[in-house]
């Protein structure tokens, strides 16, 4: 029930801010995507019990707003956990709404909906703003205003750019900071630094519409009470999308 109210009220709100004019079919973008990973690793933590998972999702977008369906599959059993192969674990739905500043900010609202398996569900609010500049640097802020006891922030730092190495082929490089402020239910029981990130990914579009790629993620805790948390751990994987 809770699951179908939160979808409701995202499609409404969707709806809402995207009527469609009389003399003109409504114009929303989006793309679907599909990939296999070696693991589900999630701010430092290993979610699938270090076995493959296969995870995809769709987003629509309309002047600005973007709701977005994101679910998370076992590939392969993981039995000290009691996942199943085949089994959804994890179905995330994201309303964000993205606007400009000015010529160099952008600000982004949202929230996030956790459809967990075996655990409480529970909602993240976020606010995000990024310089349209080289690195395109972006400090995020989530709270988790459904199921955290304590403060519930988590903050988050990070870079990217991307480089054109041939006709249809891209490198991209990343890297994030995050910083845990009693964010008890979904992170953990203290204020700290809590892991960075550096992240490569090649993509070559195949044709206007449909890309693969490939991509890797390193992930390692700072402070001693996320090292008592979470491990140094990588996640490769390959995908697919299509645009549309």
């Amino acid at each position: 029930m809770k699951k179908m109210l939160v979808i409701f009220c995202a499609a409404a709100v969707f709806g809402i801010a995207c009527p469609a004019p009389s003399s003109a079919a409504v114009e929303v973008e989006g793309g679907a995507y599909v990939g296999f990973y070696d693991k589900y690793l999630w701010r430092g933590f290993d979610l699938s019990g270090g076995v493959g998972v296969i995870q995809g999702g769709m987003d629509l977008s309309h002047k600005g707003f973007t709701l977005s369906y994101w679910t998370n599959i076992q590939a392969n059993d993981d039995k000290e956990a009691g996942y199943k192969s085949g089994e959804a674990t994890e179905t995330d739905i994201t309303l964000d709404y993205t606007f400009s500043l000015n010529d160099t900010v952008s600000l982004s609202i949202g929230n996030i909906f956790y459809n967990l398996d075996g655990l409480d569900d529970t909602n993240e609010a976020y606010v995000g703003l990024t310089l349209n500049t080289v690195l395109e640097p972006t400090l995020k802020v989530y709270y988790d205003w459904d199921e955290a006891k304590e403060d519930g922030l988590f903050f988050t730092a990070s870079i990217g750019h991307g480089f054109d190495l041939a006709e249809g082929l891209s490198l991209s490089l990343g890297g994030l900071l995050s910083y845990n402020q009693e964010s008890d239910y979904a992170v953990g029981d203290y204020s700290d630094w809590h892991n960075y990130e550096l992240s490569v990914g090649l993509d070559y579009a195949v044709t206007e519409n449909v890309t693969v790629g490939t991509s890797l993620l390193f992930s390692s805790p700072i402070s001693d009470a996320a090292k008592d948390a979470i491990d140094s751990d990588t996640v490769g994987g390959v995908s697919l999308s299509f645009a549309f």
